[in-house]
């Protein structure tokens, strides 16, 4: 029970739960289940449209805090801000409900280390498309966070401790959305919303959905696209995925050069997430995006998109 509340607890030491074998365990399916029971619970509290657009717009917002924060901060550096953003930036990150910034950067790390190779997580080509989309996840094996492998990140104790209780920043995300509910039934009937339906939609409906459309890029973006580069991996360009992800869906020439702050090379590619960041920047939030190299642009212009589906 110890280790729902501190995600750092193992009385054998982290290294002992990696060396375990990689396997479903039921234990570590039960928050998954908890979030996707959590859904049909809409039966009982019905919807409004302002519960609904509530629900889409935390699915945009924190679509964009993985995106860009866990994923091309925390996992790539691909700007840089201040101390005190970059901890606001991992709170942002922590109401997705995927765990703690550095976790889930150090897990990001090692699939670009070992993409589709044998060491590789979530890769479908090894294990299949289940096991990448999220089959790894309730493996205990992949629980621990590998801090060798942040240890830029890792040096700041308040990162740490975000990552450790990750459960703090989602507890209070659903106490505000369901005292929010309420406070509009009471003042603002009209719009027919409650405590429990705006923490039904804005809790588990938004999150479920987010879930699986960061995971996509796990599975679907490893089986099912275009190749610009050959990489050595199976990543494909994906227009769709890079829509609901807000530009993650870019995959392939994310795996071609991962540390540009942009993942649509060319200006067709939609990448939502890098021009809300140019919107930060120019507020002064953040700064030194990391382009894209010269030679990567006038090689991605140079060479023909090939299609390719698993």
């Amino acid at each position: 029970m110890r280790q729902w509340v501190d995600s750092d607890y193992f009385p054998e030491g982290p290294d002992a739960v990696r060396e375990r074998p990689d396997r479903f365990e039921f234990r570590r399916c039960l928050p998954f289940l908890f979030l996707h029971l959590g859904c049909v619970a809409v039966i009982w509290v019905g919807w409004s449209p302002v519960a609904v657009a509530v629900a889409m717009a935390l699915y945009l917002a924190r679509m964009f805090a993985i995106t860009g924060f866990y994923h091309r901060y925390f996992s790539h550096r691909s700007f840089r801000t201040s101390r005190t953003m970059q901890f606001l930036l991992a709170v942002f990150g922590n109401t997705a409900i995927q765990r703690g910034a550095l976790w889930w950067a150090s897990v990001h790390r090692h699939h670009h280390k070992h993409a589709d190779q044998e060491p590789d997580v979530h890769s479908p080509g090894l294990r299949g498309f289940w096991w990448a989309h999220i089959g790894w996840m309730t493996s205990s094996k992949n629980f621990p966070t590998n801090y060798d492998s942040i240890r830029d990140f890792a040096r700041y104790p308040e990162l740490v401790f975000l990552n450790r209780f990750d459960l703090i920043v989602p507890l209070l995300f659903g106490a505000g959305l369901y005292f929010l509910g309420a406070i509009l039934h009471v003042h603002a009937s009209v719009l027919g919303t409650s405590g429990a339906q705006m923490f039904v939609w804005g809790f588990f409906v938004s999150t479920v959905v987010l879930l699986h459309g960061t995971l996509f890029i796990n599975s679907l973006a490893h089986v099912f696209g275009s190749r610009r580069f050959q990489t050595a991996d199976d990543s494909r360009n994906n227009l769709a995925l890079a829509v609901i992800t807000l530009g993650e869906g870019w995959h392939n020439n994310h795996h071609r050069y991962m540390g540009a702050a942009r993942q649509g090379f060319v200006w067709w590619e939609i990448d939502v997430t890098y021009y809300l960041l140019k919107l930060l920047s120019w507020a002064g939030l953040v700064w030194d995006l990391k382009p894209v190299p010269r030679s990567v642009l006038e090689e991605a212009h140079r060479l023909p998109v090939v299609p390719e589906a698993a």
